[in-house]
């Protein structure tokens, strides 16, 4: 009967670890590029029960002995496995804004933090006072020359990630990359955002505003070249990937679970309190 109650333990606790997911869901569905968070649970090792008689052994109508014949497993609960983020992408939203970017497709942007760098989805982004394209927190985005620097209103970046300004505010637009653009006329290749990728990016863990830091399990960020990089979208910003429905089913699932777990607690406890009730009579 204590077995009973540690492993239906072990089932309440695990739901616990599956509320506070879906919880964290929910508060999130309207934050721009929130990926949701997803539970792997595993169960733990099964316990293999064997009959025996008197003597250790059971014996058949034949006559033929079987030591400790086997009457099948036990299962001893489960536990947290892993918990994981989901990339999968998200709607997009058009906001007319040109510091709003999106990434279509598996990438993230680079941000420079004072503890390092670090990677986000969240293209909500705006011009900080000196200029330079900044996080809500006011870190800069990192491009291949360092920190962007824009102008306000006068730059524009590609489905490439390219950031591209008019020639008349370039230091010095004879030297740098140029092409005509309908709107402007010439305009310079200011910088290019730096986009990276990893090996196992559903091991990312995060470290808050949207922020991601790599570890050991999810590889060093890789540089994305031209052609596998995502494409980037001005004006736009991701949604979050969090469907509200299915989560609030998910809720009501594990609730119910949960439920069924402490019941199952209950009855092993009266169940004991009978045993030595009656035990402590008939001793008596």
């Amino acid at each position: 009967m204590v077995k009973g109650i540690y492993t239906a333990a072990s089932g309440m606790r695990a739901q616990q670890w599956r509320l506070d997911s879906v919880a964290n869901n929910l508060s999130n569905v309207n934050t721009d590029s929130y990926k949701r968070e997803q539970t792997a649970l595993k169960a733990n090792p099964e316990m293999l029960l064997r009959r025996i008689g008197d003597d250790g052994l059971h014996r058949n109508p034949f006559g033929s002995g079987d030591s400790a014949p086997i009457i099948g497993k036990l299962g001893t609960g489960v536990e947290l496995n892993e918990l994981y983020v989901d990339f999968s992408q998200g709607a997009f939203k058009e906001t007319e804004n040109d510091y709003d970017l999106a990434l279509d497709g598996r990438g993230f942007f680079v941000i420079d933090t004072p503890y390092g760098e670090r990677y986000t989805r969240n293209g909500s982004f705006m011009r900080g006072k000196e200029g330079f394209l900044e996080t809500k927190e006011g870190l800069p985005v990192m491009g291949q020359n360092g920190p962007v620097r824009v102008q306000e209103n006068n730059f524009k970046i590609d489905k490439d990630g390219n950031v591209w300004i008019n020639a008349e505010y370039a230091d010095d637009p004879d030297t740098m990359i140029s092409r005509e653009d309908n709107e402007w006329g010439r305009v310079v290749l200011l910088d290019t955002l730096r986009i990276v990728g990893f090996e196992s990016d559903r091991y990312l863990k995060k470290q808050g505003s949207s922020l991601y830091g790599a570890n050991e399990f999810s590889g060093p960020p890789l540089e994305l070249e031209t052609g596998t990089r995502p494409k980037v979208f001005q004006g736009f910003n991701e949604a979050a990937n969090v469907d509200p429905v299915k989560e609030m089913v998910q809720m009501i699932e594990v609730n119910r679970s949960y439920e069924a777990n402490q019941k199952i607690i209950q009855t092993h406890d009266t169940m004991l309190g009978t045993l030595i009730n009656q035990y402590a009579k008939y001793a008596g």
